[in-house]
């Protein structure tokens, strides 16, 4: 008999003490801080940052040389052309797309990554590093 009330003495405490916590009302002043978003800008030289794992490494220097090269749009040419009630597909030097489509087309410049945004009847519509390019052609 003396532990059953040792025990109730304790949860009626245990209620007592946790009764401000859960039945406190909600208050509005906790605002949520929009997410951080990381941004890592490719440094050019080595005084601009290196890799962490490999510091030695020119690597990504290498890369920031080839992301900011100029494209020529005289290297594309549309080769080909297709039209159906499922859709348009045309040839740009080699590689098919179709509205939507990514990818890498070889140009004497090297490669460079398209996507086509649009195909009309006599133009290809193209994103090349957020510019946009339109390329006319001629259809049979």
């Amino acid at each position: 008999m003396k532990t059953y009330l040792l025990y109730s003495l304790m949860v009626f405490l245990a209620l007592v003490a946790a009764g401000p916590v859960y039945g406190a009302a909600p208050t509005n002043s906790i605002v949520k801080a929009p997410p951080v978003r990381s941004v890592f800008a490719v440094p050019t030289n080595a005084r601009e940052g290196r890799d962490p794992f490999f510091p030695e490494s020119s690597r990504v220097f290498q890369l920031a040389v080839i992301n900011s090269k100029t494209v020529e749009i005289s290297s594309l040419a549309v080769k080909g052309f297709y039209r159906d009630a499922k859709g348009a597909l045309v040839i740009i030097n080699n590689h098919t797309f179709a509205v939507g489509d990514e990818g890498d087309v070889k140009t004497s410049g090297g490669r460079v990554h398209i996507r086509c945004l649009e195909i009309r009847s006599n133009v290809v519509v193209i994103d090349i590093n957020g510019q946009k390019h339109e390329l006319n052609f001629k259809t049979q």
